[in-house]
């Protein structure tokens, strides 16, 4: 055999791959073991583009990624060099998938890790986690989704990969009541991971998928694994991985989704346990502030009412100092004492507990807006819509939740909008999903600010805190929350939530 002869064998047997890549960065030859790591035939190869660009010869590895036919993602480090007389390069490639996944996930893990025990809300927090987990397995979607307290419901708090759509979960009970299986259901319910391989295929091919077909068929993707999320023997969500054509679902692969959905369950843990000591503690607080104020300065204040009350009676009898100058006190004296009674009486009810055992979220919402009329002078009105009496069997969390959104929009009302009135509406209806809670918090005010409106800023209809803390609320429950402007001048926050009641939770 020849000397071409034995490059030839060489070329074809080398176990790296070998390419000849044009000047432009097309493939222009490919070995048998190049084909095999690009997934594709070298004559599929020849002409299209390569990952291996510049035209430079490289004396150190490089890594470059690769996606190929049917959506193949490889990690390749490779070398080049010029080929003598043209622009060609041959270019030599080997697979460094592993290796690099296993640098993205621990690097991953570390910053989840730093996200959690970062100062920001739960739903950026799994936001990021589920963009770490994506990235760092070259995964086609992620999902993570927490359940409701009576765990009715999923809701997705954070996706990568895929766009997100508001009813997600309605559809995929629309799928289930058609016939399909919900691995993440049944994953939730065990407490046990579910790996279902060549899963796309099946989806696409069952018609009970219909109604989430375009959303899960918007990315090319293969096998699934559904990965609970476990906080103290409990299960409160599922880490949804979709592994893009030809990843292998190994026992690597499944420790890593299970490190991440750790890191998923003690974010959540830690958020629940801080909103449960700050829910505690304004608790606490109310209780001692509506207290101290009864027993003290309400109490001054009735005090000094009664004298100017007895002082205007001295005045009348025409006891000296000059009647009308004794009247006039006074009726001053009175006046602001009034005044400063109703507000403090308003603050003592704002105080105590938003919805206290055995009391209604209407009744909680009327005081409310009495001693928001007392303090404020806005006119403030209550509408309820609640014919079968739902509102007194409601799960007390969620109406302490549904009280604090209403409490927000009315602060956020009487701060900033400059309104003269205030109406709150309160509807429990029937709709083809089942009992669902509205609220809306409507003002006259100057209603939502512009882009480049510089006056001071309105946390609720700027999307501060204030409204990340309603969103987040409402999300707990499956619930939405958003702000909208209303015809002829100003706003509406509009509270839409699925009902529990107090007895589904036992």
């Amino acid at each position: 055999m020849d000397v071409d002869g034995w490059g030839a064998l060489a070329v074809a047997h080398s176990p790296d791959g070998l390419a000849v890549v044009a000047r432009d960065g097309r493939f222009l030859d490919v070995n048998p073991a190049g084909a095999r790591l690009c997934g594709a035939a070298a004559e599929q190869l020849v002409g299209t583009p390569s990952p291996f660009g510049g035209t430079g010869p490289r004396a150190d590895d490089d890594v470059v990624e690769w996606s190929g036919p049917g959506g193949l993602r490889r990690a390749f480090a490779w070398t080049c060099s010029p080929v003598l007389g043209g622009g060609e390069r041959v270019v030599s490639f080997r697979d460094v998938s592993a290796a690099r996944q296993q640098e993205r996930r621990l690097a991953a893990t570390a910053r989840a890790a730093f996200s959690v025990t970062a100062e920001r809300s739960l739903a950026s927090t799994l936001e990021a986690l589920a963009e770490e987990v994506l990235q760092a397995a070259s995964l086609a979607g992620v999902q993570v989704l927490l359940a409701t307290p009576a765990g009715a419901r999923l809701n997705v708090l954070g996706t990568a990969g895929f766009s997100r759509i508001p009813d997600f979960f309605d559809r995929l009970l629309e799928c289930r009541a058609r016939g399909a299986r919900l691995e993440m259901v049944e994953a939730l319910h065990s407490g046990v991971p579910r790996v279902v391989h060549h899963r796309y295929d099946a989806v696409m091919a069952d018609p009970a998928w219909e109604p989430l077909r375009d959303h899960l068929g918007a990315t090319p993707w293969d096998a699934f694994a559904s990965v609970p999320l476990r906080i103290r023997g409990g299960t409160v969500g599922v880490l949804n991985a979709f592994f893009a054509p030809g990843q292998v679902v190994g026992e690597e692969e499944l420790g890593f989704l299970l490190a991440m959905a750790g890191q998923a369950a003690v974010a959540v843990d830690h958020a629940e346990l801080f909103q449960r000591r700050m829910d505690e503690a304004r608790r606490e607080e109310r209780q001692k502030l509506a207290r101290d104020l009864h027993d003290s300065v309400v109490q001054q204040v009735f005090s000094i009412m009664m004298q100017a009350g007895s002082l205007g009676v001295l005045a009348r009898r025409g006891l000296p100092p000059t009647a009308e100058k004794l009247a006039a006190v006074a009726g001053e004296l009175s006046g602001a004492a009034a005044d400063a009674l109703a507000d403090l009486r308003g603050m003592v009810v704002e105080l105590r507990p938003a919805v206290p055992s055995g009391t209604s979220l209407g009744t909680a919402l009327r005081s409310l807006l009495e001693a928001t009329a007392a303090r404020s002078g806005l006119r403030c009105d209550l509408a309820i819509d609640d014919p079968d009496g739902d509102l007194l069997a409601l799960d007390e969390q969620l109406a302490e939740d549904a009280y604090r959104v209403a409490s927000e929009a009315v602060h956020n009302t009487v701060k900033h909008a400059a309104a003269a009135s205030l109406g709150v509406s309160v509807l429990v209806s029937t709709t083809p999903r089942g009992l669902q809670l509205a609220v809306d918090v409507v003002d006259d005010g100057r209603g939502v600010p512009s882009e480049g409106d510089h006056r001071a800023a309105d946390p609720l209809r700027s999307g501060g805190y204030g409204m990340t803390a309603m969103r987040e609320r409402a999300h707990r429950w499956g619930g939405e929350v958003e702000v909208v402007a209303e015809d002829g001048g100003g706003t509406r926050v509009r509270l839409r939530v699925p009902v529990v009641r107090a007895e589904e939770r036992r």
